[in-house]
């Protein structure tokens, strides 16, 4: 019998110890800077969330860049990581799909609805907020 952790002949590790990702063609955004950019351009509200939205300049990083927040009004820490999750959660599905590369989005989760709307409904205000972000401006 092997013991538990130990290497088998022929098995190759796994590294354990990355970051968890969303997506794998989506970067999640960690500088405060990138949030505030993202705060100052496009943004379009949902009953779920608010999504903001930013095209980045040429030159900046290629691919899909998403972040998530949730204020204290959300609720306490347990509301608010389950708001965040559920906003992972639909980002990774949404946005491969219906997102374009070489734009950052922010989700901001609303207190009692992130966490309790059905998530059919969740994924379809994304699409819907991010087919208004993407339409031409009037």
């Amino acid at each position: 019998m092997t013991p538990p952790g130990a290497r088998v002949a022929g098995e190759t590790p796994v590294a354990t110890d990355a970051p968890p990702a969303v997506s794998s063609c989506l970067q999640v955004l960690r500088k405060r800077a990138d949030f505030l950019r993202a705060a100052r351009a496009r943004r379009q509200g949902t009953p779920a969330f608010t999504l903001q939205a930013r095209e980045r300049p040429p030159g900046e990083a290629e691919g899909i860049r998403v972040g998530f927040t949730c204020s204290r009004k959300v609720g306490n820490a347990v509301a608010r990581n389950r708001a965040k999750r559920r906003l992972r959660e639909v980002a990774r599905l949404v946005l491969p799909s219906h997102g374009r590369a070489g734009w950052d989005y922010v989700l901001i989760g609303r207190p009692e609805v992130t966490a309790t709307r059905d998530f059919a409904t969740l994924q379809a205000d994304l699409k819907r907020a991010l087919a208004s972000v993407h339409a031409p401006p009037r």
